[in-house]
């Protein structure tokens, strides 16, 4: 499928928030047909959706495919706002429930699948979102539920973020991620996918000091997770951290740690599948084609019997 031609985009307009006028983009395949499962996508950090694989797989499988492009992100992102930036990731709430409604007016079921932060997102909404009791199931790619730093470090971080972020609400550290992500899936460096670079920086954004806040309570609130579908947590077989780009980076997760996501990933509910994927990257499905062809028929498979 191409991103272009197969796919159609529409702006939901939001309620302005302290940065002014506010929408998300709910991007949809062109070849729905409704009256069927479906999936809504959501992205992570420093992302939005470039995935027109993804859908061609589920519409192969009879199921409609729709994707989130949330606020200050992507499509969705506008000349005045400062990219990727919240304050709380309930923000992100508004346009996840306008969406989840939308999908299922046309749907018979509802399953959000979400990568990295989005995972995070989507594993909060579930416990407290507005829609959730819409939604039939939860598949999370690398949910992003802890930072990938010693006790130490994340202690300091977050006294650093504390402090800065209360003499201005935008205070920000540029370089926190390392290029070599981005730089193991483009493909004008070392991967196969091509995305758009104003959208997706190869050296990321600035990260905010109020955004890393939000990250952590959003993480802490998990410790009282109990959502009540079913959920599939999918991740790498391995994870390493490196800041300069080598071979590792095309069969682990350079983000984050798996154990953490194995470690937050079982105690979200009482019906979790963890599911290890030998060899991927961080974004599962934009890993060597044999093992995201393997990710997804696993997938597949736990998405017949759920």
């Amino acid at each position: 499928m191409n991103l272009s031609k197969d796919y159609t985009s529409q702006t939901i307009t939001l309620k302005p928030d302290y940065e002014g006028e506010v929408i998300a983009v709910l991007t949809a395949s062109n070849f729905n047909t409704g009256n069927r499962k479906s999936i809504l996508y959501i992205h992570g950090y420093i992302d939005y959706f470039f995935h027109p694989h993804l859908g061609e797989f589920f519409n192969t499988n009879q199921i409609d495919f729709y994707a989130l492009d949330l606020r200050k992100y992507g499509r969705a992102l506008l000349p005045h706002q400062h990219p990727n930036y919240c304050k709380n990731i309930e923000e992100y709430f508004e346009e996840v429930s306008l969406a989840i409604l939308q999908i299922k007016s046309k749907s018979d079921a509802v399953y959000l699948l979400a990568h990295s932060t989005g995972g995070l997102t989507a594993s909060c909404y579930m416990n407290s979102g507005k829609e959730r009791h819409l939604v039939d199931g939860l598949i999370l790619n690398s949910p992003f539920f802890d930072f990938n730093q010693t006790t130490l470090e994340k202690y300091i971080s977050q006294f650093v973020a504390k402090m800065a972020s209360k003499i201005s609400i935008y205070a920000k550290i540029n370089g926190v991620l390392t290029p070599a992500y981005a730089q193991s899936i483009h493909k004008d460096y070392f991967g196969e996918w091509d995305f758009n670079l104003d959208w997706k920086p190869i050296k990321g954004f600035p990260t905010y000091f109020k955004w890393v806040l939000a990250i952590t309570q959003a993480q802490q609130s998990l410790k009282h997770s109990n959502i009540q579908v079913p959920v599939l947590v999918m991740h790498s077989s391995g994870s390493i951290k490196t800041s300069k780009f080598s071979k590792q980076a095309l069969s682990n997760d350079i983000v984050l740690n798996i154990e953490d996501i194995k470690r937050v990933g079982k105690t979200l509910g009482h019906h979790v599948t963890l599911l290890e994927i030998e060899h991927a990257q961080h974004d599962i499905f934009l890993s060597a084609k044999p093992v995201r062809e393997r990710a997804l028929n696993k997938m597949m498979t736990w998405l017949t019997n759920n």
